[in-house]
């Protein structure tokens, strides 16, 4: 094994795939200042938010439209009684004309069996017919509507001033203007699709960096999918609360991406397989890239860091150039299925542990294509569900 991987990492060696190809998985901690997509001098790191929506509602609030929810009910009960009475009475029609025509079969079916003779009868694989009636319809009367005091623990009871403090810039001080944000947010949006609950809450960020506008878009248009049931058997209260704190997190995320400092302690696992004259270029990769990562260090501007990660993008690119050679039709092939598996999780997982998440959702999507041929072990397909979750949470 090579000199590097005894200095400084802990092999944890496991027998996943075949004997000729064994895959040995490693352990490796860092840390790494992610610079921004907006650099921002040091002196001018200070911010200010403003949020606009909907939500600026209190406690009485909820109290008074609760109540005039529940005098929507009772003015509407009577009509919704009418209703009732007109569709019993439609369902009955469809009952006497069900049952008029049950009662023609069973008298003609009688007949017919009247006919036969007694041996007959006994060979009959029905035997005598019968006459079978549904149910008769019932009148189901709406109960008065009764008012109940709204849960206030479900409730929306929060203003503006509550949302911008929930958002910082890593990196930089609150209460300056140089770094100037805008986030207009619509009320979360609800809406029902094959029998599923799904949600947006369309959010326009807007940006100014020492007043030259960096960012102005608008996220989260897309319907996510919340619960496997429609919208009418879910507390909707509670699901916009948890949504709109979903929409808040990948808000403070998207704007830390784009102008914040963010240091990340992460620790990632990383496998490599055992060479014997045929994997040289991913023994050489796999080094390239455990051993710059343990150099890496959480400062600004740190020059060390920057060829380090150019000396860690050599062993990726070793490793995205053996993935075109992976035959995954030959199990007996040098760079097979199994190859393939492990250089796929490995650039997944550490594009996830250095927050490229696009980079990850990328490979993970190009696994996914190969998965007819590609044969995951239970422990396998687990942790592919968990990497998904970090892709598409963050």
């Amino acid at each position: 094994m090579n000199k590097f991987k005894l200095l400084f990492l802990i092999p944890l060696f496991y027998s996943e795939f075949s004997q000729a190809q064994r895959i040995d998985k490693e352990i490796i901690s860092f840390q790494l200042l992610k610079e921004p997509v907006f650099l921002t001098e040091l002196s001018n790191r200070n911010y200010t938010i403003t949020v606009k929506s909907p939500y600026n509602i209190t406690k009485d609030d909820v109290i008074r439209i609760s109540k005039e929810d529940h005098q929507k009910k009772v003015d509407n009960y009577q009509t919704n009684v009418e209703n009732a009475r007109y569709e019993h009475q439609e369902r009955l029609k469809d009952y006497d004309a069900e049952v008029k025509k049950l009662q023609e079969k069973y008298k003609l079916e009688s007949a017919e069996y009247s006919k036969l003779s007694a041996v007959e009868k006994i060979a009959a694989t029905n035997g005598a017919p019968v006459l079978r009636l549904p149910s008769r319809p019932i009148l189901n009367i709406p109960p008065m509507p009764v008012y109940q005091q709204p849960d206030l623990r479900d409730a929306l009871i929060v203003d503006n001033k509550i949302l911008a403090s929930q958002i910082d810039v890593t990196g930089f001080s609150k209460g300056g203007n140089y770094l100037d944000i805008v986030i207009e947010m619509e009320r979360t949006n609800f809406q029902d699709n094959q029998g599923k609950t799904f949600a947006n809450q369309p959010t326009k960020i807007t940006a100014k960096q020492g007043g030259t506008v960096k960012l102005d878009k608008t996220y989260f248009s897309d319907f996510a999918e919340i619960a496997s049931v429609p919208t009418n058997e879910i507390n909707l209260n509670a699901q916009e609360k948890r949504f709109l704190q979903r929409t808040i997190d990948r808000t403070r995320n998207i704007i830390n991406e784009n102008f914040g400092y963010q240091t990340i302690n992460s620790t990632v696992t990383l496998a490599t397989v055992k060479n014997k004259g045929e994997y040289d270029d991913l023994e050489k990769a796999y080094i390239y890239v455990t051993t710059n990562l343990k150099k890496l260090q959480a400062k600004s501007d740190y020059a060390p860091n920057k060829v380090a990660m150019e000396n860690m993008q050599k062993g990726i690119d070793l490793w995205k150039t053996a993935l075109t050679k992976v035959n995954y039709n030959d199990k007996k092939a040098v760079y097979n299925q199994k190859i393939g598996e492990y250089l796929y999780f490995n650039l997944i997982r550490l594009n996830i542990a250095l927050g490229n998440y696009q980079e990850a959702e990328k490979y993970l999507n190009e696994l996914q294509e190969h998965l007819v041929d590609i044969k995951l072990s239970y422990d396998a397909n687990l942790e592919l569900k968990r990497l998904e979750e970090k892709i598409y949470n963050n």
